[in-house]
């Protein structure tokens, strides 16, 4: 369900539990080398921060080739095309948080298909969700709105999600750390 972010004011408060669930590649990535931290978990350590919310990092059960880029990319593009969903290891109960912010890298206009494996697991009616991405270069790239179809029943605040580069991540912290304090204020989320 989108939002424009008034009927889940009531979740947005300082009592609400809040969840970080997202998925980070690390190895080799485009326009930053070999990371040995992924961008996307960069910027998820920084929300949880500024928020206090807990955190789960989702994992594919089948890496994604954390050496090489290219072999990393066909895995993913193959998963894409078949509308796969790639089993995870582990997983934390959604339905005991309010919000939950859902973090990812754009991969052709998508979240990875193993975010879809997390997200169907879980009823997510009710909760408040709140998407962030990294990227080079796409944005948001829509992804926010095939989250809100995807975690269905929930309030998914589309439109005001975060979009971080991964070089802005990797390499400029200050700059992602201020992007995330900002956007964090502007949701009233930041303790």
């Amino acid at each position: 369900m989108k939002t424009d972010g008034k009927s889940s004011q009531s979740a947005l408060n300082e009592d609400s539990k809040k969840l970080i669930a997202f998925f980070s590649h690390t190895g080799e990535n485009y326009n930053v080398g070999n990371i040995e931290k992924g961008n996307t978990h960069i910027i998820a350590d920084m929300i949880a921060d500024a928020t206090g919310a807990d955190l789960f990092e989702i994992v594919p059960e089948k890496d994604y080739t954390h050496g090489d880029y290219n072999e990393c990319i066909e895995i993913a593009k193959k998963e894409l095309q078949a509308d796969a969903r790639p089993a995870i290891k582990g997983d934390i109960k959604v339905e005991d948080y309010d919000v939950i912010f859902l973090g990812y890298p754009n991969w052709w206009g998508n979240p990875p298909m193993c975010v879809y494996t997390f997200i169907e697991k879980h009823d997510w009616n009710g909760k408040t969700v709140i998407p962030f991405i990294t990227h080079e270069g796409s944005g948001m790239g829509g992804t926010d709105r095939k989250i809100a179809a995807a975690c269905e029943g929930a309030n998914t605040l589309t439109g005001k999600g975060l979009a971080v580069q991964g070089k802005v991540a990797q390499e400029n912290q200050s700059s992602a750390r201020k992007s995330v304090d900002n956007w964090l204020e502007r949701l009233g989320l930041k303790k």
